[in-house]
């Protein structure tokens, strides 16, 4: 199995919503990724962003909804996927300005088997994004429930954005 690692910045802090480019400043938390993976594919104007984790200045949001986390701190969970994802994306294109559309999310919930709410913890990213871009956050969604995800993190979010050309 080939193993590729690489080190991004993940995590920023939302500072104001006027100015999307300028809300999102990188922190020094950084993560190392591992697998035959990159941050996101480009086709034409459309990126294909691949799973962000909730990666905190004080570590890895964990645990499991519906046993060891709230819905509330699952929420809380699912919005840092998505502020990574911000990071991530301001990393590689310099500028969130260009950002036309968050198209669609998927969002991935660690619970148990008798948990029924991944809807209401993927609104954290959901409202976040609607936070930042207002209605160019809206999108289309899928929010996923299973019995683990990768180091035993709460949640996982990817998406679908559509940038400027």
């Amino acid at each position: 199995m080939v193993h590729n690692t690489q080190a991004h910045h993940v995590h920023v802090v939302l500072t104001k919503r006027s100015n999307a480019n300028q809300s999102i400043r990188p922190t020094n938390t950084t993560i190392q990724t591992t697998g035959n993976y990159v941050s996101f594919v480009r086709i034409g104007n459309i990126l294909h962003v691949s799973g962000h984790i909730p990666a905190t200045e004080n570590g890895l949001i964990k645990g499991k909804l519906g046993s060891t986390l709230t819905i509330e701190e699952g929420y809380t969970s699912a919005k840092t996927c998505a502020i990574n994802i911000l990071a991530t994306l301001k990393e590689e294109l310099g500028t969130l300005d260009n950002v036309k559309q968050i198209i669609k999310i998927v969002g991935f919930v660690a619970c148990t088997d008798d948990f029924e709410q991944q809807p209401s913890v993927i609104n954290g990213a959901s409202d976040f994004f609607v936070e930042v871009f207002g209605d160019k956050g809206n999108h289309a969604r899928s929010a996923i429930g299973t019995n683990a995800l990768p180091l035993g993190i709460a949640t996982e979010v990817e998406c679908i954005v559509e940038v400027e050309p």
